[in-house]
């Protein structure tokens, strides 16, 4: 572990002043680059990208298709607009030192194209007006009647994020994640556990989907508030998409290679380009390789990821996209990453474990297949297939105590189960989306279907326990433990408990808009009709019609406010004690909020408040036991959830980009046949969540491309993500800072990022009431990652 002395502390803020000085007193002989960028059809590309060649120095056109770099060297200079999947725009140009020079750029591609240039182009900001087309949207964020918020591939790179299980939450409000299993991210917004999509497509499940790589990834959108119509039935909180690389047109790769604490050692190659000369056959190649220990000892988490596409254009009009996704993880036993006590939450060292050096590892391999066809039928209309198909293979072995010594409450018996999944997952989707007129109503319209079929099975029928009892207080490893070994001679299929859920989905949207479209008003209907089995509630079939009612209204170009009604239905596995099936949850959302670009779209805000109302939720029912005296569950009634979200994103001012967001959310009880757990706290929710990101970036003088980041996660009256005995149990505030340095010169960079910067015990557990005992996960202390990248 690294320490942070305050003495280190006041060298670095001196170093930091020393460079501002030197960078605020530097002279160049330089000057300024300006210009409007605009599409086809007159339309201002925002969006878009601008760099130099052969210079370290780049831009984003404003709402307006405006554009600025200053401080650009005098003489010849080559401006290129980056247009994913078309031809790059070059424009050579003199820049005179001390004056402006203005470069105006017309673009071939219309601005109904220009979406997926922008969304795959740019990797320079934290912001951004558009949504990817996997969410089947035309229209731009500031427009939507619904509180989008993206995390973009700048963010992640800045912030070292490697996958799912790390910081992604922190740059949206309101999101949270707590405890993990090393498998799958378990998120929660707006009070509940928000659905996982991949490319639009749902692919979540009771333990899944296995965590993305973010080599494979190029920008996550977090959707709040029901949503099915759009893409699926998902939980009434919403959802997160993560968006998979595609091919770019443009011949380019990046490689990463990083070192850090915990013996962490990886290495991440992006190859783009085109495979046939006439850029007819594009191509895009992400590999991964990496292995990580942990501040426990015997805690690694070993990964390899190779994820292949291809994209072939038919012609001007049809493409169709193959994109094969292969993902291995290696990990110590499930679980060894929890520390046990009778006595109290975090009264253990956070490098505490169950785990041994002989025992079984835990093999998670996750293949994904899916193909796109796209078809423009005319400038208005288009045409989309997709489907996917995901296999999820897990082998391996759960840890968790089999109890406590009655006499003495330090020595705890562990115990080992079996823990084998045999995951499959098919889904498919053709949609429609396009814009029609109808008198001085234009309409933006989006229709389809989608089906899914999910089968999964589950065996952690054997246990056994683990050596003899361990002092948790003065624990001793390595003397003699057995290897714990279970019987896998039939497949995971033949001795599993299978779980499976099926629908099929209707939806249509209309997206009228008047007065020049300053008034917007979205109507929208999906019928699902699903089909769900397992081994405690039989087999269940539910249908329903959920509409959606939005509208949207622009003050001026840049503010626009909103309102939007809808439903949500879902799953709702199990049975009570008397074995009756329930039935779907039911979620109704009321939602109101601004959203704002500032200084033409430098940066922006979004204000929502909203109120969340759910029923047939299960909870436990203490009152009715099984024959293993655990509890049944039973539907509580009503759930609801009121909050107001705040998130501010963009470059506040030159060179500072900011990452700002607040979120307060009361989540409780609202009716129960209990009436003393009616008003208490819903498991996983947190009362405040408050963040922010920050990165300075110099672009002049001799340190010209260093940069400074800092943020901090704050978290208030947190929940524990599943309360066994309904009762209310805050865990500690979390507050966590963490920073970085970085710098860019050409095509190498280099980042250093120090986490968990004040050395803080942050955790996150319950009081587990079937021990009885508590239960939690301690986060490592001060730690270190050091990336250097090359591309070419």
């Amino acid at each position: 572990m690294i320490k942070i002395t305050y003495p280190k502390i006041k060298i670095l803020f001196l170093l930091i002043a020393v460079i501002s000085i030197s960078t605020a007193f530097s002279q160049e002989n330089t000057g300024t680059i300006t210009g409007v960028i605009s599409t086809a059809d007159g339309k201002p590309a925002e969006g878009v990208t601008i760099l130099l060649k052969d210079n370290n120095k780049n831009t984003i056109a404003d709402n307006a298709g405006n554009f600025k770099i200053k401080n650009v060297p005098a003489g010849k200079q080559t401006v290129i607009v980056s247009l994913v999947g078309y031809d790059d725009v070059e424009k050579i140009t003199d820049v005179i030192s001390g004056k402006i020079t203005v470069v105006d750029i017309k673009l071939s591609l219309s601005n109904k194209e220009l979406s997926q240039v922008v969304v795959v182009a740019n990797k320079n900001s934290f912001k951004t007006n558009r949504t990817s087309n996997s969410l089947r949207l035309q229209t731009p964020i500031l427009e939507i009647p619904q509180n989008i918020q993206v995390v973009t591939s700048k963010t992640m790179n800045d912030q070292q994020i490697f996958d799912m299980l790390e910081g992604v939450t922190r740059n949206v409000s309101g999101a949270t994640r707590v405890e993990h299993w090393d498998n799958y991210a378990r998120i929660t917004m707006r009070g509940s556990n928000v659905a996982a999509f991949r490319n639009g497509l749902n692919v979540s499940t009771a333990w899944g989907p296995l965590v993305e790589d973010m080599s494979m990834v190029e920008r996550i959108e977090f959707v709040k508030g029901p949503a099915g119509f759009m893409l699926s039935n998902t939980d009434p909180s919403g959802f997160y998409n993560v968006v998979t690389k595609k091919p770019s047109g443009r011949n380019k790769g990046e490689l990463n290679v990083s070192v850090g604490s915990f013996d962490l050692y990886r290495a991440a190659l992006d190859l783009d380009g085109k495979l046939s000369k006439n850029g007819k056959l594009l191509y895009r190649l992400n590999v991964v390789g990496q292995t990580k220990g942990s501040h426990r000892q015997y805690d690694f988490n070993d990964r390899v990821g190779i994820v292949p596409v291809l994209k072939y254009w038919v012609d001007d009009k049809s493409s169709i996209t193959l994109e094969y996704a292969y993902q291995k993880v290696q990990t110590s036993p499930i679980g060894s990453n929890y520390s046990f006590s009778k006595r109290g939450l975090a009264d253990l060292p956070i490098t505490f474990t169950t785990a041994e050096a002989n025992l079984p590892k835990t093999d998670m391999i996750e293949k994904n297949v899916s193909a796109i066809f796209e078809h423009k039928i005319n400038n208005d209309w288009k045409f989309t297939a997709q489907t996917s198909y995901i296999r999820y293979d897990q082998e391996g072995i759960s840890l968790w105590p089999q109890g406590f010594d009655a006499s003495n409450d330090s020595l705890m018996q562990r115990g080992a189960g079996n823990w084998d999944v045999l995951g499959l997952t098919k889904a498919g989707q053709m949609f429609v989306n396009g814009e029609a007129t109808t008198g001085n109503i234009g309409h933006t319209i989006l229709a389809g279907i989608d089906l899914s079929s999910k089968d999964y099975y589950h065996d952690w029928s054997q246990s056994r326990a683990i050596g003899t009892p361990i002092n948790i207080y003065a624990p001793v490893h390595g003397q003699s433990t057995p290897i714990v070994a279970f019987d896998r001679t039939l497949s995971v299929r033949e001795r599993g408990v299978r779980y499976y859920n099926a629908y099929s989905g209707l939806y249509a949207q209309d997206e009228l808009s008047f007065m020049d479209n300053k008034l917007r008003l979205t109507l929208a209907g999906r019928y699902t009709a699903f089909k769900t089995s397992d081994p405690y509630s039989g087999a269940v079939d539910h249908k329903k019609i959920t509409p959606r009612v939005g509208v949207s209204y622009s003050i001026d170009k840049n503010t626009a406010v909103y309102a939007v009604y809808d439903k949500a239905m879902l799953e709702n596995f199990g049975s009570d004690w008397q074995q009756k099936s329930f039935d779907p949850i039911i979620g109704t959302n009321v939602e109101a909020g601004i959203k704002k670009d500032w200084y033409n779209g430098k940066w922006n805000s979004t204000i929502s408040a909203y109120q969340i109302t759910r029923t047939n939720v299960q909870t436990a029912d203490p009152d009715h036991l099984n024959s293993l005296g655990l509890p049944y569950n039973r539907q509580t009634g009503e759930q609801q959830t009121r909050g107001v979200e705040v998130d501010i994103k963009g470059q506040l001012i030159r060179n500072l980009d900011v990452i700002v967001n607040y979120a307060f959310t009361e989540a409780k009880i609202t009716e129960d046949t209990d009436p003393k757990v009616i008003g208490n706290q819903l498991p996983g929710s947190s009362k405040h969540v408050q963040n922010a990101w920050l990165n300075y970036r110099v672009d002049k003088g001799i340190v010209n491309g260093l940069g400074f980041s800092l943020g901090y996660q704050y978290q208030v009256k947190r929940a524990p993500w599943y309360v066994f005995d309904n009762s209310v149990q805050s865990l500690p505030d979390y507050f966590r800072v963490d920073g970085g340095v970085s710098y860019t010169k050409e095509k190498l960079s280099f980042n250093v990022v120090v986490n968990n910067i004040l050395n803080k015990y942050l955790y996150s557990g319950a009081f587990y009431n079937w021990g009885p005992y508590y239960y939690w996960q301690a986060e490592p202390g001060t730690n270190v990652r050091f990336t250097v990248g090359y591309k070419f």
